[in-house]
C-alpha cells in the first residue's frame, strides 16, 4: 500500500526538484494520477534545474537551444511523499532528482553532487553526521519599507534586538506552533527555537542526521515550510542573507562529524584538541573557502552580510570555541567532537552548501595536511586571508579553483557560473525595492 493510499485526504501533489538556487521547479498533478509519477517519474527539461532567480533560461546555456532543450527523467528520491501544511487544500510534495534518458544522473543536479560526496566518504569507510541551524526574519513587507510585523493582540511592533527573549517567542506562539506541527508532519527534526539579535529574527536548530541527503532535504523543506506558513499567517518570512542593512544577517551554520564503520567519531581522540582527522578536515575546509565562497554567498545581496563585525565570518581561519572564526570546533564532551562551518548565509541551496562543506572535509582527509594554527581573540581584528566579498570575484574563483573541481561536477560548475553572471547583469538594473521583491521570501 502506498503513502497516498494511507492519506486519502490528499487532493493534489507537487512533483518538484530544487534548481541551483534552491527554488522548487516542477508540476502540479491531481492525486488520482500521482502513482504514474511515483512509479515512472516525470519528464521535465534538464534546463529547469538551471534557471535564474527570475525563472528564466540561462542565455547561451548548452542545455537550451544548442541541445534542443531536451527532457530529463525526474525520478522520486528515497524521501517519498511529504505533506505541504502551508497550503489550504491537503497536498503533498514528491521530491525528484534528475536523470538523462539513458538513466545516468544529471551532472547539474545539486542533490546528485551531494550523493557523490557521500559515496567518497563511503569509500573511506566513513559516514557523516550533520546538523544545521537556520536563521530567518519574520517581516511585514506590505509597505515601502520592511518592518517587524505587528504583534498579534497588541498590534505593536517590537523593533529592538531581543537575543534569547522568551517573550519574543511567545508573541509568535501561533506561528511557531503551526511551524513545529508542520515539521512533525514533514519529518523535519526541528529542535530548539531562539530569538536572535535582529528585530523579528529567529533561529531553529534541526537535529543531527546520519544521512547528509536527508539533512539537506530537511533544510530545503524547512525553508519552504517557513516561508509558506508565514504568508498563511499574514506576513513574510525571509532567509535573505541580510534583509535589514543595520541588523544581523541570516546564516545557515552546519555542524558535522565523521563516523567510521564501528560507529566511532574519528574527530575524537579523547583530547580537547581532537584527532589528526579533525585537523585534516579543518585544513580541507579552509583550503576550499576561496573557491566555494559563491556557494555560501550565492546572490548579489548575500554580500551585504559578508562585512567585518556583522556576526558573519569574513576571514579564512579556524578556532576552538570562537564564533568569529569561519571554522569553529565547539567544546564539550570529546565524544561529540565536531566541526561547525559558519560561513553560509540563510539564502544558500542546502544541497550545494553541504556538498561544499563535506567535500572539502574529504579533500582534507585525502591530502592529510595540517591547518595553520587556530586563532584566538576577535578574527575581525587580525590580518588574515579573506573569503571573497565581491560577487564577481566569487564567481571567478568558483570556476577556476582546484578544490572546487574535486568536489563538484564540471557541468554543475559551468551551469552555476553562467547562472550567476546572468543574474549579476540583471540585478544591476534593479533598485532596492525591486531587489527585495525578488529575494525576500524566495530563497
Amino acid at each position: 500500500m502506498s503513502w497516498l493510499d494511507d492519506n486519502p485526504q490528499i487532493h493534489n501533489i507537487r512533483v518538484a526538484t530544487p534548481d541551483l538556487n534552491g527554488q522548487a521547479r516542477g508540476k502540479r498533478i491531481p492525486a488520482r494520477y500521482a502513482s504514474k509519477a511515483e512509479d515512472g517519474g516525470v519528464r521535465l527539461p534538464l534546463s529547469s534545474l538551471n534557471l535564474d532567480m527570475w525563472g528564466e533560461d540561462i542565455e547561451g546555456s548548452p542545455l537550451v537551444f544548442e541541445s534542443g532543450d531536451p527532457d530529463g527523467i525526474m525520478r522520486p528520491t528515497e524521501r517519498g511523499f511529504v505533506p505541504m501544511p502551508w497550503l489550504d487544500a491537503p497536498s503533498a510534495l514528491l521530491p525528484l532528482s534528475a536523470y538523462h534518458e539513458d538513466g545516468a544522473p544529471f551532472g547539474g543536479d545539486a542533490r546528485h553532487a551531494l550523493a557523490n560526496v557521500v559515496r567518497r566518504l563511503e569509500t573511506r569507510g566513513l559516514s557523516a553526521v550533520v546538523a544545521t541551524e537556520l536563521e530567518f526574519y519574520l517581516v511585514d513587507d506590505s509597505g515601502p519599507e520592511l518592518q517587524v510585523p505587528p504583534s498579534p493582540g497588541t498590534a505593536k511592533r517590537r523593533i529592538g534586538s531581543e537575543i534569547l527573549s522568551l517573550q519574543a517567542l511567545d508573541i509568535w506562539d501561533a506561528f511557531f506552533t503551526d511551524l513545529y506541527d508542520g515539521c512533525e508532519a514533514m519529518d523535519i527534526p526541528a529542535d530548539t527555537a531562539i530569538s536572535e539579535a535582529g528585530p523579528g529574527q529567529f533561529e531553529i536548530n534541526l537535529m543531527h542526521q546520519s544521512d547528509p541527503l536527508k539533512a539537506a532535504d530537511d533544510a530545503w523543506f524547512f525553508k519552504l515550510l517557513v516561508t509558506g506558513l508565514a504568508r498563511k499567517h499574514g506576513f513574510a518570512a525571509s532567509f535573505m542573507a541580510k534583509p535589514y542593512a543595520q541588523a544581523s544577517g541570516n546564516g545557515m551554520h552546519t555542524h558535522f562529524s565523521l563516523i567510521d564503520g564501528d560507529g566511532n567519531n574519528i574527530f575524537d581522540d579523547g583530547t580537547e584538541q581532537g584527532s589528526d582527522a579533525l585537523l585534516h578536515a579543518v585544513a580541507g575546509c579552509l583550503k576550499a573557502l576561496p573557491g566555494s565562497g559563491l556557494i555560501f554567498a550565492p546572490h548579489g545581496p548575500s554580500y551585504d552580510r559578508m562585512v567585518p563585525g556583522a556576526h558573519a565570518p569574513t576571514s579564512i581561519c579556524w578556532a576552538y570555541e570562537n564564533r568569529t572564526a569561519a571554522i569553529r570546533v565547539p567544546g564539550g564532551n570529546p565524544r561529540a567532537r565536531r566541526i561547525e562551518h559558519r560561513v553560509a548565509g540563510g539564502d544558500v541551496n542546502p544541497y550545494l552548501s553541504l556538498t561544499a562543506i563535506l567535500g572539502a572535509a574529504v579533500n582534507g582527509l585525502e591530502d592529510a595536511e595540517k591547518p595553520v594554527a587556530p586563532i584566538t581573540g576577535n578574527a575581525y581584528d587580525i590580518s588574515l586571508p579573506q573569503i571573497p566579498t565581491d560577487w564577481d570575484d566569487a564567481i571567478g574563483a568558483f570556476e577556476s579553483d582546484h578544490c572546487v573541481k574535486r568536489i563538484f561536477p564540471d557541468e554543475l560548475v559551468r551551469n552555476m557560473a553562467m547562472t550567476k553572471r546572468q543574474e549579476m547583469r540583471k540585478l544591476a538594473e534593479l533598485d532596492r525595492s525591486e531587489m527585495l521583491a525578488l529575494y525576500l521570501d524566495t530563497v
